[in-house]
């Protein structure tokens, strides 16, 4: 503090930027701590603001909320295969190739695009028969040897419908195709990722709207959110579906009407 304030020996100005240059370090400092300090109590904050943060909780209220969520399917899936069996692999995979065209031409014109056509299996093993007797001596009968009878060739496709009211036209023209083992529609909705946005918030808000009546009911106040979990976040169908067995349907019978319904999205939380 001498060599700061002792003027006799220095000149006035030399003073004056020494205490010009402590003060704005001192400045300088606070400023600094200033900063840290709120940044410090800002993080404290924000960890409020994350599920189940800060103290832990003991004396809790737990309830439960359920939103749903209903619309109409704007898509649907079919599935059918084409079955062949034959003597040989090659006459069986020729068969199969040739009705399973004829099946995907009129599926292409019924204007399902090639992106919603999807094989989902394709397979082909031998068929065998056990021999009619087996030769036996008086002591002893042999189990009858399998025969070889000819080979099976499937070809399964899966088609997705987005025109929802062609469907019945559809499944009928495969039928009239001979198409093998016709089954659905299932009938979903394309992006339902909105619709299961809105009912979990459905079911947030009957979570809130509940623990608030309890809380006044209790008279308690209600603090911060400690846990959350969901379930639910699926479709229920309640649409109509058709089938058709083996060998395709009557080609004399009128397409039948599918009926779409409404698909119910649930949430829990």
């Amino acid at each position: 503090m001498n060599e700061l304030f002792n003027i006799k020996d220095m000149g006035a100005d030399y003073v004056e930027r020494k205490k010009r240059n402590i003060i704005n370090l001192i400045i300088l400092v606070l400023f600094v701590g200033m900063v840290y300090l709120a940044a410090t109590v800002a993080s404290t904050i924000k960890k409020y603001n994350y599920i189940g943060a800060g103290v832990a909780a003991t004396n809790t209220i737990s309830v439960s909320g359920e939103g749903e969520v209903f619309a109409v399917p704007d898509i649907a899936e079919v599935n059918f295969s084409v079955r062949v069996e034959k003597k040989t692999i090659a006459e069986a995979q020729k068969e199969v190739t040739s009705r399973m065209n004829a099946a995907l031409d009129f599926v292409k014109k019924s204007g399902v695009e090639e992106k919603d056509i999807k094989t989902t299996s394709y397979s082909a093993y031998p068929k065998y028969e056990p021999e009619a007797k087996a030769v036996c001596s008086p002591d002893y009968c042999p189990p009858r040897k399998q025969i070889l009878t000819g080979y099976e060739v499937t070809h399964a496709i899966l088609v997705k419908v987005r025109d929802t009211e062609k469907v019945g036209a559809i499944m009928d023209g495969l039928g009239k195709q001979k198409a093998d083992d016709i089954s659905g529609p299932n009938f979903s909705i394309d992006d339902d990722n909105a619709l299961k946005a809105e009912a979990r918030k459905k079911a947030i808000d009957d979570a809130k709207e509940k623990a608030e009546k309890l809380a006044s009911d209790l008279g308690v106040k209600l603090v911060r959110i400690v846990g959350f979990s969901e379930g639910g976040n699926y479709p229920i169908y309640y649409s109509k579906a058709a089938s058709y067995g083996m060998g395709g349907a009557d080609a004399s019978a009128p397409a039948p009407s599918i009926p779409k319904g409404e698909n119910k999205i649930t949430s829990n939380v």
